[in-house]
């Protein structure tokens, strides 16, 4: 059963109960599967649904099922010649066999998730970074377009020796499965691998035991890649341990071998995988997938109440944007008496989103903060404690967090107190020292003090422990939990021979967080307008979510006394516009007269009315869900 969890003390007497080196046994994923599987043979483990209504079609795999199914993977892997130190690459929607290629590429050689959204120049890129010499993906299946990004992408990736296709049609119910071998789409191959179907090849695999020895030394096990939204991707690097850690912290915290846990998010993130399902592999908890798109999936929000009355789910995992979206559909009749908490990451939460999910549902919302560098999980508001809305929690046992100060050429200057923010630098058993990245460069000046990793982010930490994040050090756009990276707007503005600069910036939004903003200053004489510049980003910028939905014409960007772009003006300029549109739309008589920047809060939106019977009850339904506070000037 979970450890208390309110307050730092009860982290720090953890700690002292169960040093790090006493915390698990197990050398390596596989082995502690199958410890799981001896403690809870028969209980259900994964449970996968292909449509979201509340009565459609499942299925279940116990701790039993799943393993067998995952050394049956693994000897596969290893008969296609995938050694301890090879890749398995996937680019699948969510399954349950998404699982079982995860955990059986982990324990054959190491696996390489990969975004099936993004387009097939990227995915092609990825596999050529991790050198993947094998794929699995999807057979070609009506109103999916994976198996098609897959054969485009292999064709440009020639590490890759054999595709591997998984078919959804076996989890179809007649008359539909009927016609599937109908409609299915036309793929002829691009490539020169082999293609093999999955599910026949595991057939022919020993269930029982793997036919091989694994390597204890803590190997890597895992490839993810953090920038592949933006066209520069970085491929972290996950041993043994910092998975095994990731479970230990959820086993120890927040989950027992009688949770269900409502996991809508893609086995290719990391919250997904770790803080979720590896959790749920040290404790035995039961996750339940529902639809290959998650959240996107057809149905998915509208039959969400029902879906956690179905499965009696005590935990759910959202994004703020999923979260906003929910609660757009009320409960009804649903009973949702199980849920205890739902756990929230990759983007800030707001403090109204918070609080309007706590009325509606009756828990509140745990927001932690991870990185995909250190192996997911940092921090985390605690389950039976005092959740501060706006934070993102304690430090988690065995992790150390500090606040450091910079200079310009990334010296370190001092450590910060209490409240005072700056770099956010943190040490635990996911982060591996010298080794985060497969790209030996981009490890350069990624530490401070030996261990503690540089994470890009901004924050403090507050009189109680607790850790605030006010910003990122560097410009990177988090759109529904999508990191862009500006430069790759900028880089195709810069092709257009009217544009002389651009500035790509987060413009908050209620949906998503943050949407693309896009500042211009044209060269001398042009006269192109701001519609013609937004097509021409949609010709030029292949991937979706990179796409600007902002473009405003300055007659001069702001600059730095050496000429930089001066993006905090611009940010600045952004809250003012979309807060006063969004008061303007509900005549409300209140303005922005200026955005300022606190050392604590980050920026923050100061408002003044000529009105006195202006209430602030007004102001919270218009700007409470934003991500940007506001005050009265």
């Amino acid at each position: 059963m979970p450890y208390p969890f309110r307050n730092p003390s009860d982290i720090a007497q953890l700690e002292s109960n169960i040093p790090l080196e006493n915390a698990w046994e197990e050398k390596t994923v596989y082995q502690k599967l199958c410890k799981t599987r001896d403690q809870y043979p028969n209980r259900p483990a994964v449970s996968f649904q292909l449509k979201s209504g509340p009565n459609d079609k499942s299925l279940t795999l116990n701790w039993s099922e799943l393993t067998s199914k995952v050394t049956q993977a693994a000897n596969l892997f290893r008969s296609l010649g995938v050694g301890p130190k090879d890749v398995v690459a996937y680019l699948l929607p969510t399954t349950h066999e998404t699982l079982i290629t995860l955990m059986g590429g982990m324990t054959a050689g190491i696996v390489a998730p990969i975004n099936p959204t993004l387009d097939a120049e990227s995915i092609s890129s990825l596999l050529r970074k991790t050198g993947a010499k094998t794929l699995v993906t999807l057979r070609a299946f009506p109103k999916s377009d994976v198996a098609q990004l897959a054969n485009q992408a292999v064709a440009l990736a020639p590490s890759v020796e054999t595709l591997i296709e998984i078919d959804l049609s076996p989890l179809l119910t007649p008359p539909i499965s009927w016609i599937i071998p109908i409609i299915r789409p036309k793929n002829k191959p691009l490539h020169k691998a082999r293609i093999i179907d999955f599910q026949l090849s595991l057939l022919s695999q020993n269930a029982n035991s793997l036919d091989f020895e694994e390597d204890e030394s803590d190997p890597f096990c895992a490839y993810f890649h953090t920038g592949g939204t933006t066209g520069r991707p970085k491929i972290a690097q996950h041993r043994h341990s910092g998975v095994i850690y990731n479970g230990w912290i959820g086993a120890s915290l927040l989950y027992s071998f009688e949770d269900v846990v409502l996991c809508p998010l893609p086995l290719f993130h990391v919250f997904a995988v770790y803080p979720i399902w590896a959790g749920c592999l040290l404790s035995g908890a039961h996750m339940v997938l529902p639809t290959p798109a998650g959240y996107r999936g057809e149905g998915v929000y509208d039959n969400f109440w029902k879906l956690i009355e179905r499965w009696n789910a005590t935990f759910v995992c959202t994004v703020p944007a999923a979260a906003a979206t929910l609660l757009q559909r009320p409960v009804g009749d649903s009973d949702i008496s199980s849920l205890n908490a739902a756990f929230c990451g990759s983007a800030p939460l707001p403090v109204a989103l918070f609080k309007r999910f706590q009325e509606v549902t009756g828990v509140e919302i745990i927001e932690g903060y991870g990185l995909t560098e250190a192996t997911c999980l940092v921090s985390c508001n605690p389950k039976d404690g005092i959740r501060k809305v706006g934070s993102v929690g304690i430090p988690l046992p065995h992790t150390r967090v500090k606040i450091c100060e910079f200079d310009q050429l990334k010296n370190f200057k001092k450590q910060l107190g209490v409240n005072e923010s700056g770099e956010i630098c943190a040490s635990n058993p996911g982060i591996n020292v010298g080794e985060v990245y497969t790209e030996k460069a981009l490890n350069e000046n990624l530490f401070t003090d030996e261990t503690y990793m540089r994470t890009g982010d901004l924050g403090r930490i507050d009189e109680d422990g607790y850790l605030w994040i006010t910003g990122r050090v560097k410009d990177l756009i988090i759109r529904g939990g999508h990191n862009i990276d500006p430069s790759v707007i900028e880089e195709a503005l810069a092709e257009h021979p009217d544009v002389a600069m651009s500035a790509a910036i987060g413009q908050p939004d209620l949906k998503s967080g943050e949407i693309i903003c896009v500042y211009i200053e044209l060269n001398a004489n042009s006269t192109i307008s701001s519609t013609e510049l937004l097509d021409y980003c949609k010709t030029k910028i292949t991937f979706r979510n990179a796409q600007p939905e902002y473009l405003e014409v300055l007659s001069e960007l702001p600059k730095t006394a050496i000429g930089k772009i001066f993006k905090p003006e611009l940010r600045k300029k952004a809250i003012t516009r979309v807060y006063n549109q969004a008061l303007e739309s509900a005549q409300i008589n209140v303005t922005v007269s200026k955005i300022i920047e606190d050392t604590k809060l980050g920026l923050i939106a100061e408002l003044s009315s000529n009105n006195p019977e202006t209430s602030e009850k007004e102001i919270i339904e218009v700007l409470g869900e934003y991500v940007y506070p506001w005050r009265w000037g």
